[in-house]
């Protein structure tokens, strides 16, 4: 059986693509770290697809911890053919008002939780010839936004990060590649009103925000053998915005 670590599983898009995955025949390790009830809903929904599935919760900006957690992990479901680097938090405020603390908690997620991620993975991975390593970034790590440097400096990072490790582990025969969503339906845009809402979809030449579905189909391509020689891309899902 194929199997899979998310991070971020309890999001709203963490947990599409955990659906997903386990509706594509994948067991999958759901990681999750301090919002339980969202955790309890997916677990439910993956107990009435009878998927097979466990739930971890950790920190993933904690080096050790999540060594442990993937150790243990690839143990019960001997090992990981797929990656997938989904936990993020965001920071919508002028940069003038973003304090060290703030820059040190953001970075610590978006990117140093992929790096974690990536090094308790890999050595695997090379060992067995195979795997596959999908860091969800975003639009913004693409063009930046206003009013969000630090998170779209995290996010910009972690595509360098995506394109240098593919090259390195690509005679490893293990793909490494990266989704930046746009404005997708999620909590994390739920501060937005309906009238800031209907401001953005206008923007967007698709007219409308995202699902996390439909972020999840682009994982699940990319978890699938159909992308056995695509590597070091990063593929932007934002119905056409940048």
């Amino acid at each position: 059986m194929r199997t899979a670590f998310i991070t971020g599983a309890s999001g709203g898009i963490g947990s599409a693509i955990a659906l997903r995955l386990a509706e594509d025949g994948f067991a999958v390790a759901c990681c999750c770290h301090s919002n339980k009830e969202s955790a309890e809903r997916l677990s439910s929904e993956l107990e009435k697809m009878h998927a097979s599935y466990k739930m971890y919760f950790f920190d993933v900006s904690d080096t050790t911890e999540t060594e442990k957690i993937f150790r243990e992990a690839s143990a019960f479901f001997g090992g990981f053919s797929v990656l997938v680097n989904c936990a993020g938090i965001a920071l919508r405020k002028l940069f003038t008002d973003t304090s060290p603390e703030e820059f040190d908690r953001i970075c610590a997620v978006n990117l140093k939780g992929v790096y974690n991620t990536c090094r308790a993975a890999v050595p695997e991975m090379v060992r067995r010839h195979e795997g596959k390593i999908i860091n969800i970034s975003s639009m913004w790590g693409v063009c930046g936004a206003s009013c969000e440097a630090v998170y779209s400096a995290s996010k910009a990072a972690v595509i360098g990060f995506t394109k240098a490790l593919a090259r390195e582990l690509a005679p490893s025969n293990i793909q490494v590649n990266c989704i930046a969503p746009g404005a997708i339906d999620t909590v994390m845009n739920s501060d937005l009103t309906d009238d800031e809402k209907a401001a953005f979809a206008d923007e967007i030449p698709m007219g409308r925000f995202g699902s996390p579905a439909e972020i999840a189909g682009t994982v699940s391509f990319l978890a699938g053998k159909d992308s056995s020689y695509l590597t070091a891309q990063v593929i932007t899902v934002d119905g056409g915005l940048t």
